[in-house]
């Protein structure tokens, strides 16, 4: 090549150098972030170097539920933390407050309403010229859970399987009972729980993790019951057991009432519960096995009553043990003696050794096979309210306490195959705070309530009855009537005591007639009688068809 046209293919080379940095450099423009250098020869060489911004606690493409969305943390760091000054930051294209925290920009958004969101982060500047940093996060807030739907459920009987259907509209998952159900194209489900609970528990969750609970009422309707009362020494006199059962032998009575624990505490059969054993409660004075299989060889159905919180064993030995918070005390802290109970009769409902001994009393004779288990005194003493304290309780009102103690139980006896009941005053109906009986919230925990509406225990003018002793069936129809109000609506039914005693006026068999008629005039055909000395007059009852 000659020296000129060596000349000339330099020149060439040179000219197009140029052109090539100017694109390289265009490309590392695009790339967002530039560093300059000048060489020895005082040619520019240009090297992208992306400055990086990186949103914390907001992934690409989020979809948020009512929790995160409340909850949502969101920051900025940058790799080169001067440009944390300069950035600006955009929720939907307006400006979202933020505030600098060392390292890290936090990011302060408004509440999040439901639908798309774009989060735009950028900024100039910073220790490296030519830059201008931007990064951007769109994401769903989806705070609406499942639409669920359950439809109403019953059983035949305690130990009968049960179906749940129910429609969840929204939802990805559904689990009942704790098991996950396939779901239909429209989110429908149904399927067969056995043995259920007293009420059989939905869960139904979205793709965005927002959940809605609700719970089917396994209902199991109560079997007719025509009932007698014996005490745990009634049952061992032959004269008295045998009085009660000739009656179901003639098909007058279909079950009996069997005291489990009483009135002074005394536990009639050889509990094996671990404190009943401790405070020498447990009598042993009948073999529970043995009175449940005769009384069931006649056809006859069990139901054991549990006094629950008039309890003079359990109060007398907490107080001496110093576990005093089980004892109902008065507002100084001794124990409280209303009522004409004694100063250790009452324990205290809101104590969870209390009403952990009442509930393993109540499993354990489920499991022994009584078919129900009926509380009694399951309320608190007579008196003001001002006038005792109640360790524990707290803030929850004392009827709700009760009402929860009920529910509990309820929980334990009926996967065992037994029906809870629940005894309480004739006023309840009306003064649900007297004793802390609110009959509306019972009825919600209990399969039936059983009202004591003996007409001695009425007051002259109760209901508009001028002498309710001397009226039975009025006093009767008109107070049960109340509790049928109270109840309408829920799953539990109305099993009233009847009164087959005389008080203050003689009562035969037209009397006991009487309030027989008042029960089922008000649709309420089952009933318990109650004669402290268990003598019973067959000629006021009928023949069970």
């Amino acid at each position: 090549m000659s020296p000129a046209s060596a000349s000339r293919s330099r020149a060439s080379r040179n000219r197009k150098r140029p052109l090539l940095r100017s694109r390289k450099a265009r490309l590392a423009l695009a790339a967002g972030v530039v560093v300059v250098a000048c060489g020895a020869a005082g040619a520019f060489t240009v090297q992208a170097l992306t400055p990086e911004l990186t949103v914390r606690g907001l992934g690409r493409d989020s979809v948020l539920n009512a929790a995160h969305a409340k909850s949502l943390a969101m920051s900025v760091t940058a790799d080169d933390t001067s440009l944390l000054r300069t950035l600006k930051v955009t929720l939907d294209g307006r400006t979202v407050p933020t505030r600098l925290n060392g390292d890290r920009l936090e990011i302060q958004p408004p509440p999040l309403a439901e639908g798309r969101h774009r989060l735009s982060v950028e900024g100039r500047g910073g220790s490296i010229p030519f830059t201008s940093p931007r990064t951007t996060r769109t994401f769903t807030v989806d705070t609406t859970p499942p639409a669920l739907r359950l439809a109403p459920a019953q059983a035949q009987t305690l130990h009968s399987p049960v179906t749940v259907r129910g429609t969840a509209k929204g939802a990805s998952k559904v689990e009942v009972d704790g098991r996950e159900v396939d779901l239909g194209s429209d989110g429908a489900f149904s399927v067969t729980v056995p043995n259920p609970p007293p009420r059989v528990e939905v869960t139904a969750r979205d793709r965005a993790g927002n959940s809605v609970t609700d719970d089917v009422h396994a209902v199991v309707h109560h079997p007719l019951m025509r009932a007698a009362h014996l005490t745990a020494i009634g049952w061992t006199s032959d004269s008295l057991r045998e009085g009660v059962l000739n009656l179901i032998r003639q098909k007058k009575l279909n079950a009996v009432e069997l005291d489990i624990k009483d009135e002074d505490g005394e536990i009639g059969y050889a509990s094996q519960v671990p404190l009943a054993r401790k405070i020498g409660s447990a009598k042993g004075y009948y073999d529970a096995r043995k009175a449940i299989a005769e009384i069931h060889k006649l056809g006859a159905q069990v139901i054991g009553r549990i006094v629950a919180f008039r309890d003079p064993i359990l109060a007398n030995a907490a107080w001496g043990s110093g576990h005093r918070a089980s004892v109902v005390q008065t507002p100084s802290g001794e124990p409280y003696g209303g009522g004409n109970y004694g100063s250790l009769a009452f324990t205290n409902f809101a104590d969870p050794i209390v009403r952990k001994y009442n509930m393993d009393l109540a499993s354990e004779a489920a499991t022994l096979g009584f078919d129900d288990i009926l509380y009694d005194y399951v309320r608190r003493p007579d008196g003001p309210l001002t006038s005792m304290a109640f360790p524990g309780l707290g803030t929850t009102t004392p009827e709700q306490s009760i009402a929860d103690f009920v529910a509990e139980t309820r929980a334990v006896v009926r996967p065992k195959g037994a029906f809870l009941g629940v005894s309480v005053f004739g006023v309840a109906a009306t003064r649900p705070r007297e004793i802390a009986q609110d009959i509306g919230l019972m009825a919600q925990q209990a399969d039936y309530i059983a009202p004591m509406v003996y007409p001695s225990h009425w007051g002259p003018g109760e209901y508009k009855v001028a002498d309710p002793n001397s009226s039975p069936y009025e006093i009767v129809q008109r107070s049960l009537a109340d509790f049928a109000r109270k109840t309408k609506g829920s799953e539990s039914q109305v099993i009233p005591w009847l009164q087959d005693f005389s008080l203050g006026v003689h009562y035969g068999p037209a009397e006991v007639q009487a309030q027989i008629k008042a029960a089922a005039d008000d649709g309420m055909h089952s009933f318990l009688l109650w004669n402290a000395g268990a003598k019973y007059q067959g000629d006021a009852l009928a023949v069970i068809h």
